[in-house]
């Protein structure tokens, strides 16, 4: 089995540990009577419908 040669800095470790961590992209609908931006199947915070 293969052993590293040196050990890995903090740094690189946490680099590739965090590149599976980013921001999500939300969608956002317009509410059909407000036209304000909203999360699908949440209420209008604008409306309340």
């Amino acid at each position: 089995m293969a052993v590293p040669k040196r050990r890995h800095s903090k740094s690189r470790t946490k680099k590739k540990r965090n590149a599976h961590y980013f921001a999500k992209i939300v969608n956002s609908i317009k509410c059909k009577l407000c036209g304000a931006l909203k999360l699908p199947h949440r209420i209008c915070a604008e409306c309340g419908k």
